[in-house]
C-alpha cells in the first residue's frame, strides 16, 4: 500500500516556513533596491545569491534539475521563467523577478514585477505600469479570499474577478498554462492554485494549508511559448506580461503571508483583512 502524505501541515511545520520565507524576501528586497538602467539581470541574480547564502539558506531555484542560477528575471514579454543573462536593462523595462530559498528542508517562493526607473515614453510605461498594478491586486485579492474561503476555487475565482474589474476595455490575458502551487518540504507541491474560474471546488481550505499564489498576467493574448533556451516562456503576440507571487499559510489564527516581513498586513488592509502570526 502507498501512502500518500497531506498536503495539510502541523503548526511547526508551518512555523519551519516563516524563516525561509524571510530570506526569500529579502533576497527579492536586494534586487529590488539595485534595478536599474544598465545593470544586468546576472548582477541582480549575483545579489540574490549573496542574500539567501549569508542566511544560511539556499537557493531552491539551483535544485531544479537544469537550472543553475537563483532567481527568473522576465522582461517585457518574457512573462515567467527568465534566464539571467547580461543584457543591460534599459528604462521602461517591464521586469519581472521570481526567486526562493530552502532552510533546512523547508522553501519559500515569491515574485514581483517592476519597471525599470528612468527616462521613458509615458506611452510605453503606462500600459506596463497599469497592468503591474493589476496583476499585484490580483494577488493580493487572492490572498484575502484564501483568509474566508472553503475551497481553493474561491480563491482562482477572486484573482480572475479582480483582474475582470480592474483591466483596461479589452481586458487582460491570464495565463492557463501557469498556476499557483502548494509549499513546503518541496517549492512545487499539491494542490494547483489556478488564477481563473474553474469548475472544481479545489483543495479545501482549513489550518495547516500553505500555498503559492502566483497570477501570471498580459496585455494581450494568454497565449505563450517556450523559447528554444528551455525555459523562458514568452507571449506569442510579443505583449508584455507581469508576474507577482507570495508563499502563504493557512492557521488557526487566520492567515500569514510568509514571504512579506508584516505578514501582508499594508496589502490586505484594503480588503479588511487582518493577517495573523502563526502561534508558537
Amino acid at each position: 500500500m502507498v501512502l500518500r502524505s497531506s498536503i495539510y501541515k502541523k503548526p511547526a511545520q508551518l512555523r519551519a516556513m516563516v524563516e525561509p520565507g524571510l530570506i526569500t524576501a529579502a533576497a527579492l528586497d536586494a534586487v529590488r533596491d539595485l534595478i536599474a538602467p544598465g545593470i544586468t539581470t546576472l548582477e541582480l541574480d549575483a545579489a540574490a545569491s549573496r542574500v539567501i547564502t549569508e542566511r544560511g539558506a539556499k537557493s531552491n531555484f539551483q535544485m531544479v534539475r537544469g537550472y543553475r542560477h537563483t532567481i527568473c528575471a522576465s522582461v517585457n514579454d518574457e512573462v515567467v521563467h527568465g534566464i539571467p543573462n547580461d543584457r543591460p536593462l534599459e528604462a521602461g523595462d517591464l521586469l519581472s523577478i521570481d526567486a526562493g530559498a530552502e532552510l533546512r528542508g523547508w522553501n519559500g517562493d515569491s515574485a514581483f514585477t517592476m519597471i525599470v526607473p528612468g527616462d521613458a515614453p509615458e506611452e510605453l510605461v503606462a500600459p506596463r505600469r497599469r497592468l503591474s498594478e493589476v496583476t499585484e491586486g490580483s494577488l493580493w485579492a487572492g490572498i484575502a479570499a484564501l483568509s474566508r474561503a472553503s475551497y481553493l476555487g474561491e480563491v482562482s475565482a477572486a484573482i480572475e474577478a479582480y483582474i475582470e474589474d480592474n483591466a483596461p476595455a479589452g481586458g487582460y490575458g491570464i495565463l492557463r498554462d501557469y498556476v499557483g502551487h502548494g509549499i513546503g518540504r518541496k517549492m512545487h507541491e499539491a494542490p494547483s492554485v489556478f488564477n481563473y474560474r474553474v469548475p472544481e471546488r479545489g483543495a479545501e481550505v482549513r489550518p495547516g494549508l500553505a500555498v503559492a499564489i502566483e497570477p501570471m498576467v498580459v496585455i494581450g493574448d494568454q497565449e505563450t511559448q517556450v523559447e528554444e533556451d528551455g525555459w523562458t516562456v514568452t507571449t506569442v503576440d510579443g505583449t508584455a506580461g507581469s508576474h507577482w507571487e507570495h508563499s502563504v499559510a493557512v492557521h488557526d489564527g487566520g492567515v500569514w503571508v510568509l514571504t512579506a516581513p508584516d505578514g501582508g498586513a499594508e496589502k490586505l488592509a484594503p480588503f479588511g483583512v487582518v493577517p495573523k502570526e502563526i502561534d508558537a
